[in-house]
């Protein structure tokens, strides 16, 4: 059988997987704005707010990485009694595969990593945060959380960001207990002391973590394996797997070494790509997959990973995508999640974002002459695509002429277009606020009042575009003198 088909019936199972992450959690807040002065105070840039966000960082990141695969995660963390952690919780407690128990230890600080973005680029970042160790109560209350449900064949992951949660001997308390229980344990390093995570199932370093552990050269494969065996060695391990960002990763065991190389079709940001790794590795360990099968299958998880904006999740489908992947126009025809990621990328890169809409169901001249307008005016371009029965809704029982796979394929084949997106609803609202296109574009026969999503674009200071007709073309009058 094809490997690649051996992964993606792994990948359909992950939602069957559970795992209990304990780490420390962070808040990542994004501020984007624009720049367009600098500040009389000081020689520093002006940022003119537009809008923000926040989602789970640090350990938080892989509990939502997991739950995005469609898996469960307990999440067992330390917080703050402050705004930070009452908005980390509320995150984490709307997803409903997400079981957060979060402890508020007073005095401490819920982390947060605050990015402040202009055209695509990070003006600054600020963090607050408590890095102190956790004191005796409320460490032996967090360990009482992580360990209450632990059973043969289930997954830990201790995801160490260096805040204090599994700092000290509570790495080897986890361990041991998983160890009594028949667990599985993974553990996600910070530091130079790898000691303390003695005999964990599986340790999975970056190649910088990996050097600092061991103090090896670490900069060839051969090197990485020799390093790797050291730390076999010393600490018993079960298995160490080494992620290797653009070069791909390493799984080095007691049996020997594999090399998977780097999926990715592009590299944006790296940030994140590791909680991914962790939580697709462990997803499939705990629906018993082999070990080497699920770092090939959390390689190619990160490979899509990579190719996202900031600490980002992966969906089920981009992984089975990545497993099989479209060839030629098809690659372009995504879901309306997919096109708003690939939207907020494009503007963290500086890029103007366009949007119309429409059925095309017979492309005409006409047709053509409006989205050579709208590109020309973006730098990149998406198109809502009505779905059959929205057309068949809209102009009647004889329509589409052509499905909605055939109308896409077809849209997808312009270089005008850049992605294309079908929607089931009769207009496209839903996918505009999904997408906040800075153009919005229909042609001259609307008015700026009658364009649907309008003044949701406005509101945000886009723009709304009329473009010119091409006279004598009509999707409505081609099929009427057809049929006549």
């Amino acid at each position: 059988m094809d490997p690649r088909a051996d992964l993606a019936l792994l990948a359909q199972r992950l939602p069957e997987g559970r795992v209990t992450v304990i780490g420390d959690a962070m808040l990542d807040r994004f501020v984007y704005g624009r720049v367009s002065r600098i500040s009389p105070e000081a020689p520093v840039p002006v940022l003119a707010v537009d809008r923000d966000s926040a989602v789970p960082g640090g350990a938080a990141n892989v509990v939502h990485n997991i739950t995005a695969l469609g898996g469960h995660a307990k999440f067992v963390a330390a917080i703050g009694a402050d705004r930070d952690g009452d908005d980390l919780k509320a995150l984490l407690t709307a997803d409903p595969n997400a079981e957060p128990a979060l402890l508020e230890v007073p005095g401490r600080i819920t982390t947060l990593k605050t990015r402040y973005i202009a055209a695509g680029q990070q003006l600054i970042r600020a963090d607050r945060e408590t890095a102190a160790p956790l004191g005796p109560e409320a460490a032996e209350n967090l360990l009482t959380a992580a360990t209450a449900h632990l059973a043969p064949g289930a997954v830990l992951v201790l995801s160490d960001y260096g805040k204090g949660v599994l700092a000290g001997e509570t790495p080897q308390h986890l361990i041991k207990a998983a160890a009594a229980a028949g667990a599985v344990v993974i553990v996600d390093p910070k530091g130079r002391d790898f000691g303390r995570y003695r005999g964990a199932d599986l340790i999975t370093p970056n190649r910088k973590e990996l050097q600092e552990a061991t103090g090896m050269d670490v900069s060839t494969e051969e090197g990485i394996v020799e390093a790797a065996a050291t730390l076999l060695r010393l600490h018993q391990f079960g298995a160490v797997l080494v992620t290797r960002s653009e070069d791909g990763m390493s799984l080095v065991t007691r049996e020997g070494a594999v090399h998977f190389p780097a999926e990715a079709a592009e590299v944006f940001d790296v940030s994140g790509a590791g909680d991914t790794v962790i939580a697709t590795l462990s997803l499939a360990m705990s629906i018993g997959a082999e070990l080497p099968d699920g770092a090939r299958l959390a390689n190619i998880a990160a490979g899509v990973a990579v190719g996202k904006v900031g600490t980002a999740t992966i969906r089920p489908d981009e992984l089975l995508a990545a497993l099989n992947p479209e060839t030629g126009a098809a690659r372009k025809i995504v879901s309306l999640a997919a096109a708003a990621e690939a939207a907020e990328r494009w503007r963290q890169r500086g890029w103007r974002v366009g949007f119309t809409n429409g059925c095309f169901d017979l492309l005409h001249p006409g047709h053509v002459h409006i989205l050579e307008q709208a590109r020309a005016n973006c730098d990149r371009l998406i198109v809502g695509l009505n779905a059959d029965a929205s057309i068949t809704r809209l102009k009647g029982p004889s329509r589409p002429v052509q499905n909605e796979h055939a109308r896409g394929k077809i849209l997808a084949s312009l270089t005008t277009v850049d992605l294309v997106c079908v929607f089931a609803e009769d207009t496209p609202l839903a996918l505009i606020e999904a997408i906040r296109p800075s153009l919005l574009v229909k042609g001259a026969d609307y008015t700026p009042e009658t364009v649907v999503g309008g003044s949701f674009v406005q509101s945000y200071g886009g723009r709304i575009m009329l473009a010119n007709l091409l006279p004598g073309h009509s999707t409505t009058a081609t099929v009427a003198r057809l049929r006549a």
